[in-house]
């Protein structure tokens, strides 16, 4: 009998399963797998071969591009509040299985992340996007200060580690806005 891999374990716990070889790189069946790997994936930008956090993030900025003119301030918080914990229980689920607690394929944490930058930011030019996109970039690769202690800290797997997937993003989102705040100002 042929196991197929591509394919989430039945186990609905939040520990991983018992096969002992991780996704290493999620494919589109896995994506249309569960409702939970669609989100966490950001709607396969989270696919990509090289850098998905990158082209997740640019998902992100198109998406905010293609929804900012017909969104409120409020809105733009209900969204994000909303995939926040949509995302939360998303990433969750999908890096139980994937089995890796942390997946760079997971890629909605860049997504809701940067959402909350460009909100905070906008009014304002392509390029000061492009900045803020830069920074954010580079906070969230190189885990120094808030991002690593985040990432450090709620490691694992279940919601804790669901958690942890975007809590050092979200913490790249506030030094993204520091360093424009005082740029800027």
């Amino acid at each position: 009998m042929m196991v197929d891999t591509d394919l989430p374990p039945r186990e609905t716990s939040a520990r991983p399963a018992a096969d002992p070889a991780p996704m290493a790189r999620p494919t589109l069946r896995f994506l249309f797998a569960h409702p939970a790997h669609f989100i966490a994936l950001g709607a396969g930008s989270g696919l990509a071969r090289w850098a998905p956090g990158t082209v997740g993030t640019l998902w992100a900025w198109a998406v905010f591009a293609l929804l900012q003119p017909s969104m409120s301030h409020a809105g733009w918080a209900t969204l994000i509040g909303l995939g926040t914990l949509i995302g939360w229980w998303a990433c969750t689920v999908t890096a139980v299985h994937m089995r890796i607690a942390d997946s760079g394929h997971i890629v909605w944490d860049e997504v809701v992340a940067f959402w909350l930058v460009l909100w905070l930011v906008s009014p304002t030019s392509f390029w000061d996007q492009l900045y803020a996109f830069v920074l954010f970039r580079v906070f969230d690769a190189v885990k120094i200060g808030p991002m690593a202690w985040a990432d450090r800290t709620f490691k694992g797997f279940g919601p804790r580690g669901g958690f942890g997937i975007l809590l050092d993003d979200f913490a790249a989102a506030l030094c993204t806005l520091l360093v424009i705040a005082i740029w800027k100002y």
